[in-house]
């Protein structure tokens, strides 16, 4: 039970700094302000903030435009969503060490 906690707490946190970021990176490009390099933004919802990543996304209307976040932030969150499936079907002696 408390690695399923764990491991919950880790992606609400993932998902709070995706949502955030992208926030922030708009109000810094209305600034004229350094930004924050895109490629923070995808390693982000990479290792577990694609949901906030999206969401963030289409709150604050950034990066809408860039096809490469429209369509690569979905695809991120549908393989994250395919290998947790995997994941979870695999036999459970795969799963013990």
């Amino acid at each position: 039970m408390k690695v399923y906690l764990l491991i919950l707490s880790y992606l609400i946190l993932m998902n709070l700094i995706g949502f955030a970021l992208m926030g922030i990176d708009k109000h810094k490009a209305i600034k004229g302000a350094f930004r924050i390099p895109e490629a923070t933004l995808f390693v982000v919802a990479i290792i577990g903030g694609s949901i906030g990543s999206i969401l963030g996304m289409y709150t604050f209307r950034h990066k809408t435009r860039h096809k490469k976040f429209v369509y690569g932030m979905p695809a991120v969150l549908i393989i994250q969503v395919l290998l947790i499936f995997l994941f979870l079907q695999a036999p459970v002696e795969f799963l013990t060490f």
